[in-house]
């Protein structure tokens, strides 16, 4: 832990700023506009005695600021991330301007999060969360690099800012690198392989470089895997992409680093998931840069954002980590699926273009705003006496940016690990710049202030500090859950775009057709994969009707991350239909074992896929029917026979009313009027019995909530 700077007796002349001398700071503006001819320094006595009438002074801390004994880390940057899975799945069907303007409230400088880093997952074909994100290589054979949408995404990213820091990770790799095992590692230059396809793929199609690769994130590492990368990275000229581990813990790569000269060599960036600020003796002496790669995770409120809030400057003071990155970046998936509304901002409705600019966007933006990678963290930085942090940071040119953050511990609380408790009380700290800040005249300030929602504010400029006249010193009245920025740079801004369209509820009628020559995006619309991959497809041997389809592609189950359901499925739709009329066209490709389903009151995805309930209506290739009340099979409600075979296009309609359930195939009645008392709602499904080739096409649905 960086220790609290010293003890100094307060200064004579001092400025002040609290929330509540807001108006105070304006009025003392005013007044200096009004003279805008008078010299600064007579300036600067105006402003600090109009602030003296705001305050009492009270006793409290003193904090010196100070580079005269040198910097401390470099800064790598704050940073989110898409993917570990498919959180930003909705985010593609969204129609302009919605989705460029969210776009910038994510990316663009000096506008909302400015965010400096984007990490991508390297789709690997498995659910990796929130659904499955597809593999640039779904076979050995098999390359394609406009698959998903990450690499879109990286290059909107690029767009906005071109200095972004791009990271690949896999979570789940494609089941053929494991030659029939669930292990990425069974040949380790295989794997290489494969990863450095991504890189270079992403420069050859994209125009994109990659800045850091990861090894498997949360998992297993391996160290003859992560030299066999290094070496075939610079085998291939890459010796500029660097490599990140191991995306866990920080033990027992550390410990391994120490021991092992050239896997030291061969890493760059020790990186530790939920480190909960704090970091272990054996990374810091592996001299390292020390990341929190995967961070946050927690939902977008207020208490959200006073977790994202502590940690960005606490992750420093007691970890010396240069980095954060949060989990996840957007939260663009269907808000029922597990960590629902955990991004940064919320855009999960596509159909309406209704989006939320969430407080952590703001809270993100008090420290990327005001910095950039390659500044430095000055070595006075630490604990505030009664509560809270402050950190310092410099670019070596003249410039200063501070954050103070006294969040609460009610209202920080992250989703992981457990936080200890702690006490944050009202305090007056009064800061002193020395060495080369000392002569700084002015300081602008911007505010944060959570909890209640009468007191809320969110990224508010207010009036500058003046310092000319106080000795390099200045004074703050603190309160729970508020952040200060206090900087020398005046290129901050709390952009704006328009407010997006109202919320609106899933269309309750639905159609898609798939009739689509040259698809920008390989996924059909709000189509959410949570078991197996969905793309659009050309029939070239069937120029009628069936031309253009959405097929699920994979034949084999992939190297799993999370726990796979044993059949395919995508879910669409709104959670809270209860009746509703599913129709779609469906192509058993497998003869003799296939089988494919539509279903509705579909209950659980993500991570939960496996225990998903609802109804599911089944064709098999050899002839039969079967209706379930969940994915796995184990509750069965109806079987039956029905002239079904492969290589065949067949029509099922699926009626849920009420607690009765009835299908048909080819508009002939199957079954009709079974007993359904569970689930009561949940999405709309289609998907297959195992991993197998099939295909569907003109989906409808008709529901009601």
């Amino acid at each position: 832990m960086a220790a609290t700077g010293p003890r100094l007796p307060l200064p004579t002349h001092r400025s002040h700023v609290t929330h509540t001398m807001a108006e105070c700071l304006l009025k003392a503006s005013r007044q200096r506009r009004m003279k805008v001819m008078t010299a600064a320094a007579g300036l600067a006595v105006r402003a600090a005695e109009a602030l003296l009438l705001c305050t009492l002074l009270a006793p409290g801390g003193a904090y010196v600021l100070d580079d005269s004994d040198g910097l401390g880390r470099e800064f790598d940057g704050i940073g989110a991330v898409s993917g570990g899975g498919a959180t930003s799945r909705l985010l593609v069907n969204y129609p302009e301007p919605y989705r460029s303007q969210i776009l910038d409230y994510l990316f663009k400088p000096y506008f909302g999060a400015s965010l400096h880093i984007l990490k991508v997952e390297i789709g690997g074909d498995g659910q990796t969360t929130d659904g499955t994100e597809p593999s640039h290589m779904h076979y050995a054979l098999d390359e394609n690099y406009f698959r998903g949408y990450e690499w879109w995404l990286m290059k909107e990213a690029k767009k906005r800012n071109p200095n972004i820091t791009l990271i690949g990770l896999p979570w789940s790799f494609p089941g053929w690198l494991g030659k029939g095992f669930n292990w990425p590692y069974v040949n380790l230059q295989l794997t290489a392989y494969y990863v450095v396809t991504w890189i270079v793929g992403a420069k050859h199609y994209h125009d994109l470089d990659i800045d850091y690769i990861g090894v498997w994130n949360e998992r297993s590492f391996d160290i003859s895997y992560i030299k066999v990368l290094r070496k075939m990275l610079n085998y291939q000229g890459l010796q500029q992409v660097k490599i990140i581990a191991s995306d866990n813990l920080w033990e027992p790569i550390s410990a391994s680093m120490l021991l092992d000269s050239e896997l030291l060599e061969a890493i760059d960036v020790l990186g530790a998931h939920y480190p909960g600020t704090h970091t272990v003796r054996d990374a810091k002496l592996t001299g390292k840069k020390l990341w929190s790669s995967e961070d946050f995770s927690t939902l977008n409120s207020d208490v959200g954002a006073g977790c994202l809030g502590r940690i960005l400057n606490q992750n420093y003071i007691n970890g010396y980590m240069t980095s954060t990155i949060a989990w996840n970046l957007v939260a663009s998936y269907y808000e029922q699926l597990p960590y629902g509304r955990c991004g940064l901002m919320t855009a999960q409705e596509p159909w309406s273009g209704h989006y939320v600019v969430e407080s952590p966007i703001w809270v993100s933006a008090h420290t990327t705003q005001f910095t950039q990678p390659g500044w430095y963290y000055l070595k006075t930085v630490g604990h505030l006496e009664k509560g809270g942090s402050y950190v310092a940071l410099t670019d070596g040119l003249g410039n200063l940016t501070i954050i103070i953050e006294t969040m609460s511990h009610k209202h920080s609380t992250c989703i992981r690990p457990f936080l200890p408790y702690f006490n944050v009380s009202q305090q007056f700290a009064t800061f002193v710049l020395k060495g080369s800040f000392s002569k700084i005249p002015e300081l602008q300030v911007w505010y944060t202030k959570l909890g209640k929602s009468s007191e809320r504010v969110l990224f508010k400029q207010l009036d500058s500090l003046w310092l000319l006249d106080s000795r390099g010193s200045f004074t703050l009245k603190l309160q729970e859950d508020e952040l200060f920025t206090l900087t020398t740079l005046t290129t901050g801004l709390r952009g704006s775009h328009p407010p997006p369209p109202q919320s609106q509820s899933f269309p309750s009628s639905y159609k898609d057709d798939f009739n689509i020559d040259y698809p920008f995006f390989s996924e059909a619309p709000y189509f959410a994969d949570q078991t197996g991959v969905f793309e659009y497809f050309t029939n070239i041997e069937d120029p009628g009707e069936h031309r253009f389809t959405l097929r699920q592609v994979l034949n084999q189950r992939p190297i799993t991350w999370a726990a796979d359901a044993s059949s395919t499925i995508s879910v669409i739709g709104d959670y809270n239909w209860t009746n509703l009329t599913i129709k779609c066209d469906v192509y058993i490709e497998t003869p003799e074992t296939g089988g494919v389903f539509i279903a509705g009151r579909v209950n659980k995805g993500g991570i939960l896929i496996r225990s998903a309930r609802g109804i599911f209506f089944w064709i098999f290739a050899n002839g039969s029917y079967r209706v379930t009340g969940d994915l796995a099979g184990w509750f069965i409600y109806a079987v039956g026979r029905a002239k079904v075979t492969a290589k065949t296009w067949y029509t099922l309609t699926l009626t849920i009313k009420g607690r009765f359930t009835s299908g048909m195939l080819n508009d002939k009645s199957l079954w009709t009027n079974i007993p359904v008392n569970f689930p009561k709602n949940g999405w709309a499904a289609i998907g297959t019995h195992s991993f197998e080739f099939a295909q569907f096409d003109n989906f409808h649905v008709e529901a009601t909530r």
